[in-house]
């Protein structure tokens, strides 16, 4: 039996999201001037709201506002490894560190299951000692440079558990000789959750909570 934990990243792993700071963080260290740009952004993430943009093309456009329509991917690279390095300092939940480690101590390849860009979680993943990494792709032009359109969908939802279910087909073992596990602090991993053999609801909302004791997902309390 070969034993996988699958972790979500935004407010699972870490406490607050990690998106939109990304993208802060990147526009003050390529282009401040990107950040009289904010408030277009914050209409984009209105008009998603409103049903008028999807969540794929809200990211898009926040990523063509704020980092750029084709950015060299050397310079995304060093904005996301500082990136990084500033989120394990001080953005982890100190009780995911200790059950991610107590996973593989166990015997579970643990795994990155996140709708976040590829290009910064996996260098946040890396840091907690995860190589394993599920992730929103970036399109990458012929000139090298990274695009702002997205490679694929986004890692969300349904896909997420679309992505989960590929990339354990791709272990080339059949599903009854796996035990999965998931953690999600998001009722949009509900799908995810109730696919894993152990589904953990991670200091959850109401809405998850409800799903939870519905399931019989166990809750854990990383916030403390």
């Amino acid at each position: 039996m070969t034993r996988y934990a699958f972790y979500d990243l935004d407010r699972t792993i870490t406490r607050l999201p990690t998106w939109s700071a990304f993208l802060l963080f990147a526009a003050r260290r390529r282009a401040p001037w990107r950040l009289a740009l904010v408030p277009a952004a914050a209409l984009a993430a209105v008009a998603h709201k409103g049903g008028l943009l999807n969540r794929d093309r809200l990211k898009e456009v926040m990523h063509r506002l704020l980092i750029g329509g084709a950015v060299s991917a050397d310079d995304l690279a060093r904005v996301a490894d500082a990136f990084a390095e500033r989120q394990v300092a001080g953005n982890v939940r100190a009780g995911a560190a200790q059950r991610i480690a107590a996973d593989k101590a166990a015997g579970y390849r643990v795994v990155l299951a996140t709708a976040a860009h590829r290009f910064y979680a996996e260098r946040i993943a890396r840091r907690l000692g995860i190589a394993d990494v599920i992730a929103t792709e970036a399109t990458t032009a012929s000139d090298g440079r990274v695009r702002h359109h997205l490679s694929g969908a986004n890692v969300y939802g349904a896909a997420k558990l679309a992505a989960v279910t590929a990339w354990l087909g791709r272990r080339g073992e059949p599903r009854d000789s796996q035990h999965v596990r998931f953690y999600s602090d998001h009722p949009t991993d509900a799908p995810c959750l109730a696919f894993a053999d152990e589904g953990f609801a991670v200091h959850p909302d109401a809405r998850l909570r409800a799903l939870a004791g519905a399931n019989g997902w166990p809750i854990l309390d990383w916030t403390r």
